[in-house]
């Protein structure tokens, strides 16, 4: 599996994950989601994306 499908399954899961906080728990979790959509506009114009950097360093230690 390629590192950019992990990103996606990654944001994919956050955005799920939040939504349901958001509905169940607190609405103001719905900012995670917010953050996570953010993130993945901003690594599509500057190729710089968080997740990736951690995905690469927790494959290289396993």
């Amino acid at each position: 599996m390629t590192i950019e499908n992990k990103i996606r399954i990654l944001a994919g899961t956050m955005v799920l994950i939040s939504f349901t906080l958001g509905r169940y728990v607190n609405p103001a979790w719905l900012w995670l989601s917010v953050f996570v959509g953010v993130n993945l506009i901003q690594s599509a114009f500057t190729h710089f994306c968080p997740a990736e950097m951690i995905l690469k360093r927790f494959a290289e230690k396993h």
